[in-house]
């Protein structure tokens, strides 16, 4: 539905998978939300685990803990309102829902990215440079960290909403998407986007660039350290605890990068993407870290035996 020509737009309708069947919506109703059901209630296993069992209180599996509650929030930003969406005739969103739900897309995905980054950067000191790791990686230095993100996430992000709720938006209010992604919100302005433009890509180079370059960076000085141990069994363990972090960099940046990079961001396959990084990812996350860690599946028996 679009806005008479120079009517100011008050809200927005999310197109989602409306082009879709009747019948088709209602199953990816059923999908996403057992889905959803699955990755809050997996991630809230995961934090609970690594809150309450001592044993686990290390700085890689703080940083698991903080990932766990992130992914909760960033599915819960985008799914809840998709999934009325699947259902209902009127898929509008207000003005200020759209910037809030972008807004907080924007803290928890800058979050993720972030913290994928120091969780490479505390595998790198762990295999090469393990001498020095409690004191590097100290409980205070990985709060300061964790904090510190944060603060810089909402800070940063708060400054690029700010520039995006203050254009001017008329002649059509329609966003072929399932959620408010900023980067089609921005292509519906009636006003000059090129100060919002060099703000957006600012922010993609600093949470989403540095991050991995950091990660690239971490993993080439941990193979080169792996390749020249002696030992056939330290090569093994040192691989086993980078590969579910690997799997989880490789599938959150693989379809961000995909969905992203598409000419049409708000085509069919753009939204089949935004799925995998908003719903099956978070899903999937501790499910790979759970069976990878012998450490966490120890810790899931013995909270479960104590019940």
């Amino acid at each position: 539905m679009a806005l008479e020509n120079q009517t100011v737009v008050s809200e927005f309708i999310l197109v989602g998978f409306s082009d879709l069947s009747p019948q088709i919506q209602r199953f990816l109703f059923a999908l996403f939300l057992l889905f959803y059901i699955f990755t809050v209630m997996g991630n809230l296993l995961v934090f609970t685990v690594l809150t309450v069992d001592p044993v686990l209180h290390t700085p890689m599996y703080f940083f698991l803990r903080n990932l766990s509650f992130v992914e909760i929030c960033f599915t819960t930003v985008t799914i809840p309102k998709a999934l009325v969406d699947l259902l209902a005739e009127d898929r509008s969103i207000s003005f200020s829902g759209c910037a809030l739900q972008m807004y907080f897309f924007f803290i928890f995905g800058s979050e993720e990215c972030v913290l994928l980054g120091v969780m490479a950067y505390d595998r790198y000191i762990a295999i090469c440079n393990p001498l020095r790791y409690s004191i590097i990686m100290s409980n205070k230095r990985c709060a300061f960290m964790a904090l510190g993100s944060w603060i810089m996430s909402a800070v940063l992000q708060s400054g690029q909403i700010t520039f995006v709720i203050n254009l001017s938006f008329c002649n059509s209010n329609v966003i072929h998407h399932f959620f408010c992604d900023g980067l089609l919100v921005l292509r519906l302005a009636c006003t000059e986007t090129y100060l919002n433009n060099i703000i957006r890509f600012s922010a993609d180079v600093f949470f989403l660039v540095i991050p991995f370059l950091v990660i690239f960076s971490s993993y080439i000085y941990i193979l080169f350290t792996v390749l020249k141990m002696n030992s056939k069994e330290g090569r093994s363990k040192a691989f086993s605890t980078c590969s579910s972090h690997l799997a989880v960099v490789t599938l959150f940046y693989g379809t961000l990068m995909i969905a992203y990079l598409q000419p049409n961001n708000g085509s069919v396959d753009a939204r089949c993407f935004a799925v995998f990084y908003c719903l099956v990812n978070p899903m999937l996350n501790p499910l790979i870290y759970s069976l990878r860690s012998k450490e966490v599946k120890v810790a899931l028996r013995r909270r479960i035996w104590k019940k």
